[in-house]
């Protein structure tokens, strides 16, 4: 019965958001600031629904307890349970997003009793000289960062990195970063809205008030140490799968291709994420066929998870291919 689900409409309004997630997705321009697309959530109260076939307009909580391991994979239900682990967004940034850190799972189970926050970003688009800031470029001590962001000298001590299409970062719980205006970028995560704003340039948020601050939650989340080199570094296959990301949560591949390919990741035992960045697609899994175009994204059950893309048109497919650990 499973077969590749895609999803609703799952926009976010906010402060720092912009316009062009809908244009992305061929949709009608409306003045509402979009900031996020949430393209597979079961995080509650954004959970992604069901847009085609028999399960059409089932969420994604409900897909993973009736169908259990058959979605997620056998060693995903056994670790998680009925809580899917992952979350996929885009992201346009028409200002700079809040300065802010994620914890650990650690010390998200104790506060919150959710998973923590690790993260990666692909650059999907950025306008000429867009900077992101991650991780620090200067030592300082949990004790210097309070008054550093009271004053809001803590952007001088973080590292800024000026971006580009395909560019790639990988975010672990602690690092401190922010994407900053002009930044259009695919996000994979672990399925946790935990975050601590730990600075906001004193902006109000579409409501008319100061946004919440999370100074001293985020203290203790922080991994003050400087490393040498933040950015992910790849070299892209012409054609086939590369490697972006292989960490402890998730892996998240590349795909490329200007005709026909077929990926069988049954042995992964995980549900993937397809995220669509340019080109169109016929996707085929399970004896069923989607399009795949630009700006969406499916879901391929783990008891399916063995796929082929046939290229709908002239242009090359690239998608980020993603599945948990």
């Amino acid at each position: 019965m499973l077969y590749p689900f895609l999803f609703k409409e799952n926009f976010h309004e906010i402060v720092w958001g912009g316009h062009r997630l809908k244009a992305l997705k061929g949709l009608p321009a409306d003045e509402k600031h979009i900031g996020e697309s949430w393209e597979v959530s079961a995080v509650g109260g954004s959970e992604s629904v069901v847009e085609n076939g028999p399960l059409c307009g089932r969420s994604l909580p409900e897909l993973v307890a009736a169908f259990g391991s058959e979605l997620v994979g056998r060693h995903i239900w056994a670790a998680h349970g009925t809580e899917f682990p992952l979350l996929v967004k885009f992201i346009d940034a028409s200002g700079d997003l809040s300065i802010q850190v994620h914890p650990n799972d650690e010390l998200a189970r104790q506060r919150h009793g959710k998973l923590g926050k690790t993260e990666m970003w692909y650059v999907m688009d950025a306008q000429p000289g867009s900077t992101l800031l991650a991780g620090f470029r200067k030592q300082i001590t949990a004790e210097e960062y309070a008054s550093r962001v009271a004053d809001g000298s803590i952007v001088d001590c973080l590292q800024r990195h000026e971006v580009k299409r395909g560019d790639v970062f990988f975010i672990p719980a602690g690092r401190i970063h922010s994407v900053c205006e002009g930044i259009l970028l695919c996000e994979i995560q672990q399925s946790s809205d935990v975050t601590y704003r730990l600075y906001d340039y004193n902006r109000l948020g579409l409501d008319g008030r100061p946004r919440q601050l999370h100074t001293e939650e985020a203290r203790d989340a922080i991994d003050y140490k400087v490393y040498d080199d933040y950015r992910t570094h790849y070299t892209a296959a012409a054609e086939g799968a590369t490697r972006l990301i292989d960490c402890s949560f998730f892996v998240v591949n590349l795909v490329s291709t200007t005709s026909r390919l077929r990926r069988n990741l049954l042995q992964e035992d995980s549900f993937l994420t397809l995220s669509c960045l340019s080109g169109c697609c016929r996707l085929s899994a399970g004896g069923t066929a989607v399009e795949l175009r630009a700006g969406f994204s499916c879901l391929v059950p783990a008891s399916v998870a063995d796929y082929e893309i046939t290229v709908v048109g002239n242009e090359e497919v690239r998608l980020l291919e993603s599945w948990a650990r």
